[in-house]
C-alpha cells in the first residue's frame, strides 16, 4: 500500500479508504468549475459519486482548494467549484504555482493523474482525456495529458478522446508515448459524444477483471505510465458521429472568430456545442461521466481484489 504523500489533504472517508484497502476511485473537478454550467455540474458531480458509492467504492474527488490539495471534497467544496469564478484551470505544471500562492484550483486529467498516484489511488474516472487538437501541425496543441499519461501509474477511464480534437493523431501519439488503450467490449475507438471514431481500438477487453489484470501486470513488469481504458457512451444517449461532426466544425469556427486558444480552448469548445445543441450535448456528456463511474467502480474493486491476493 502507497502512503499518501503529506501535502495532501484526504477526507476521512478516503483515508479510511486507502489504510483499509477498500477500492477509491478517483475524480477530477476541471469537468465542474470549467466543464458544465451550473447546475448541471454540481448535480452531475454529487451523482457520479454516489453511483461510486452504491458500486462498492469511495469517490475521491480532487481539486486544489486555498493552496491545498484535496483528495475528497465535501459537499460545500462540490458547490464551490461549482459556482465561484475564482477557480483556475490547471494541469501537472500549475500545481506548484496553485499550491504555493494559496489559490483555488480545479484538476484536469492531467493533474488529477498525478495528484491520485501522491494519494495512493490507481483508478480514475473521468468524461474524456485531452490529446492532439486539430491544426496542431501549426500551434503544437497537444494536451499535457498525454505526457502525463505515459508518466503516472493510474489508468484513467473515459469515453475516448474528446471528439473535438484530432482522434486520429492522439492514438498515434498514445502509441509513441507507450500508453496502452483499451475500448472495454467494442473493436473500435469510441468518440465522446458518439460510439464511433472510424478509427480501430489498439486493444479490447471484455470485463473489468481483464481491465484490472492488465494494470496489474503492467505494472509489475515495471512498465511505467497509465493505461488509457475506453468506454462507449450507451447507444440509447449518444450523437451520431455524422450529426456531431457538423456541430464541432461550426463550434472550431466560433472558436477561431473570437480567437480563443490554449487552455481556454476546450472549456469554450464544449460551451459552445451545448449552446448549438440545445443542451443535448451536456446531456450526453452526462450520462457518459455517469457510464465511465459504473465501469471504473468496478475495475476499481476487480484492482483492489487481485491486489489483496
Amino acid at each position: 500500500m502507497t502512503t499518501p504523500h503529506p501535502d495532501l489533504v484526504l477526507t476521512d472517508e478516503v483515508a479510511r479508504a486507502l489504510s483499509d484497502q477498500t477500492p477509491v476511485v478517483a475524480l477530477e473537478s476541471t469537468i465542474i468549475s470549467h466543464g458544465m454550467p451550473y447546475p448541471q455540474n454540481v448535480e452531475m458531480a454529487t451523482d457520479v459519486e454516489r453511483i461510486i458509492r452504491e458500486g462498492g467504492a469511495v469517490p475521491a474527488t480532487i481539486a486544489v482548494l486555498d493552496g491545498s490539495p484535496r483528495v475528497g471534497l465535501t459537499d460545500d467544496d462540490l458547490h464551490l467549484l461549482a459556482t465561484s469564478p475564482d477557480v483556475s484551470k490547471i494541469s501537472t505544471r500549475d500545481l506548484p504555482y496553485a499550491v504555493s500562492q494559496g489559490i483555488h484550483g480545479a484538476t484536469t486529467v492531467a493533474s488529477t493523474m498525478r495528484l491520485a498516484a501522491l494519494a495512493g489511488i490507481s483508478v480514475f474516472v473521468t468524461g474524456g482525456i485531452g490529446g492532439v487538437h486539430r491544426g496542431a501541425e501549426r500551434t503544437y496543441d497537444v494536451s499535457a495529458d498525454l505526457t502525463e499519461l505515459s508518466l503516472t501509474n493510474v489508468a484513467v477511464v473515459s469515453a475516448g478522446v474528446k471528439s473535438i480534437l484530432d482522434i486520429g493523431l492522439t492514438l498515434e501519439a498514445l502509441e509513441t508515448l507507450g500508453v496502452p488503450v483499451v475500448a472495454y467490449g467494442t473493436d473500435e475507438f469510441p468518440a465522446f459524444f458518439s460510439r464511433n471514431s472510424g478509427h480501430a481500438a489498439p486493444m479490447m477487453l471484455d470485463t473489468p477483471a481483464d481491465l484490472a489484470a492488465l494494470m496489474v501486470t503492467k505494472w509489475r513488469l515495471g512498465l511505467t505510465g497509465g493505461v488509457a481504458i475506453v468506454n462507449p457512451i450507451p447507444a440509447e444517449d449518444e450523437i451520431p458521429a455524422a450529426d456531431i461532426s457538423v456541430i464541432i466544425e461550426e463550434a472550431l469556427a466560433d472558436m477561431d472568430a473570437h480567437g480563443v486558444h490554449g487552455k481556454e480552448a476546450t472549456p469554450f469548445l464544449l460551451g459552445r456545442i451545448v449552446e448549438i445543441t440545445k443542451g443535448a450535448s451536456l446531456t450526453a456528456n452526462i450520462a457518459l461521466v455517469n457510464n465511465n463511474a459504473r465501469l471504473g467502480t468496478q475495475v476499481a474493486r476487480e484492482y483492489t481484489s487481485l491486489m489483496k491476493s
